[in-house]
């Protein structure tokens, strides 16, 4: 398998600066904090990694449905995956819920109200 020299610093480059375009299109989505979390927050930049998010949104709407907003709204162009929670159930869930309770450590706030 061929090896590209500089491909991780190349990936986390374009990780970052899709992070800095959505972070300039967040205000009017109603966002209240965004946390980075997954690979790209350990500085672990591989081929496949991923953009992945923690959002902290009030919505009504259906917890599987919730990334679809931030697919429409952000239109990624790279492979980003939304983690997305209400501020009541972070709250409720944050020391609990496995998916929370194996990231909460390497939570980065990277957005907030």
């Amino acid at each position: 398998m061929p090896f590209m020299i500089g491909f991780a610093e190349n990936r986390r480059n374009m990780l970052q600066a899709e992070l800095m375009r959505f972070l300039d299109e967040l205000p009017p989505l109603g966002v209240q904090q965004i946390f980075v979390i997954g690979d790209f927050a350990l500085s672990h930049v591989g081929i496949e990694t991923a953009l992945e998010l923690l959002i902290i949104q009030e919505t009504d709407e259906p917890f599987h449905r919730r990334p679809d907003f931030f697919v429409d709204h952000l239109r990624p162009r790279i492979e980003t995956r939304f983690y997305v929670y209400t501020p009541d159930e972070f709250d409720q869930l944050k020391d609990v819920d496995p998916f929370l309770v194996r990231h909460i450590n390497q939570l980065e706030a990277v957005y907030a109200i």
